[in-house]
């Protein structure tokens, strides 16, 4: 495979695994606020009627773990991508490599 189509399949590969893992994030921060609080998660936290502590609560909880499921996924395409070519993507390259 040439460096740039490389570089393209990692760009997208990548990119669909990110997408899926904050997809899958979301539904499961949905289902344990419901499951913890007993009510919907806040549409809009920035709705004067949602309450402040529940707006940032949601903010830093939506945050927190949509950020980690990204990063969880893009860390499984990498090793995939690995274990099909034998070299790391190419952003993930060290110099020389």
């Amino acid at each position: 495979m040439a460096k740039g189509d490389s570089s393209k399949v990692w760009s997208i590969f990548s990119l669909v695994a990110a997408l899926g893992g904050a997809a899958a994030a979301r539904q499961a921060i949905d289902k344990s606020w419901k499951l913890s609080t007993g009510k919907k998660p806040p549409e809009n936290p920035a709705d004067p009627d949602v309450d402040l502590w529940e707006a940032v609560a949601w903010a830093a909880t939506t945050g927190a773990a949509v950020a980690l499921a990204k990063m969880y996924a893009q860390r499984r395409a990498a090793s995939y991508y690995f274990r099909s070519t034998g070299e790391l993507p190419p952003p993930l390259r060290k110099d020389g490599a």
